[in-house]
């Protein structure tokens, strides 16, 4: 198998300078760059990662921990990271902590211990030890979606209290007052902003909440979906119902068809986040949607930047918190 000494031959340069043009191009000159590439295209060398690794003391790779990996909205950021990351000579290596805490330390391990030059996190704890244990991590860390207090990291994610609010508005302005919350684990950040957004819009209407009507769908489906039916089959049930996630409204959108229920003259619908094909559904949710082409974009940017600044290290952290989109569809009716 060709090695990087065959390369230097042909190049007729030292073994060091070969090196230094795959790994630092700017750092050599371009007549140096283009007989390095070219010898490389000739003898068919590849580079092996794990001597890099070992080389180095860390990869190329970035990992990317999330709660669960089929989620529309973590594929959409994966996509992001991994078009910049592969600008810059980085691969992502994706994994599934199922929102489980103690899934997720195992995994972080795991890939400290492959030596990944970074972490791109959406949290699963939120208590003190957890964050001690995510402060004691001595590689870049940019966390997303969900913001834990004091762990003093770079934090990107969407303004969820405003999510919450402009759902809750647009059925008060469309007439209801009997309003539905299927909401999310209290600890979450996401799910805690969110209600609090749709309580204080309600609260500032001067329209009460009838406890009966908030529910816990444990951001699951079958949890989604038992909520629902506890709100549908009350005798005073709702005329609205908002769903903290896809989820949530999705498993809500199910136990209305099961029970015999239209969607939106008996019941209107409406949740956060998109989901595949919403287009074609019928109805179609009204929805608000969190930017994700544009928090991939930070996302990529941050982790990158803690990565090939390691002297940026000092850098302030910081909070980028981008504002949702309202999309209407045709699930919620005027009373």
């Amino acid at each position: 198998m060709p090695n990087i000494r065959d390369v230097a031959k042909l190049a007729k340069v030292s073994v060091s300078t070969v090196s230094l043009a795959l790994n630092s191009p700017s750092r050599v000159s371009e007549k140096t760059l283009a007989r390095v590439r070219s010898a490389v295209t000739e003898v068919g060398y590849v580079a092996d990662p794990l001597a890099q690794s070992l080389a180095r003391g860390q990869s190329r790779m970035i990992g990317f921990v999330v709660g669960h990996v089929g989620n529309p909205f973590f594929g959409d950021i994966r996509r992001q990271l991994e078009n910049h990351a592969l600008a810059q000579n980085h691969f992502v290596l994706v994994t599934d902590s199922s929102g489980e805490e103690e899934r997720e330390r195992q995994l972080v391990k795991h890939l400290i211990g492959l030596k990944v030059a970074g972490l791109v996190l959406s949290p699963a704890g939120f208590d003190e030890k957890y964050t001690d244990f995510i402060k004691e991590l001595k590689i870049p860390i940019v966390c997303f979606d969900q913001k834990v207090p004091g762990i003093e990291r770079d934090f990107v994610g969407s303004d969820n209290h405003l999510a919450g609010a402009m759902l809750t508005e647009h059925l008060l302005q469309l007439g209801h007052r009997d309003i539905a919350f299927i909401a999310g684990p209290e600890h979450m950040h996401t799910a805690s902003e969110r209600y609090r957004g749709f309580r204080d819009t309600m609260m500032g209407a001067g329209v009460d909440i009838n406890p009966n009507f908030i529910v816990n769908g444990k951001f699951s489906r079958q949890a989604g979906y038992e909520a629902a039916m506890r709100l549908l089959v009350q005798k005073e049930r709702p005329t609205a119902i908002i769903g903290v996630n896809n989820v949530a409204a999705l498993a809500a959108l199910q136990a209305m068809q099961e029970l015999g229920f239209n969607c939106p003259n008996d019941v209107s619908l409406a949740m956060i986040d998109d989901i595949q094909w919403s287009e074609v559904m019928t109805p179609r949710i009204t929805m608000v949607i969190q930017d994700t082409l544009e928090l991939g974009h930070i996302i990529s940017q941050r982790i990158l930047h803690r990565i090939t600044n390691p002297e940026g290290h000092a850098d302030p952290i910081e909070d980028f918190v981008l504002a949702p989109k309202f999309v209407p569809g045709n699930s919620c009716r005027k009373l």
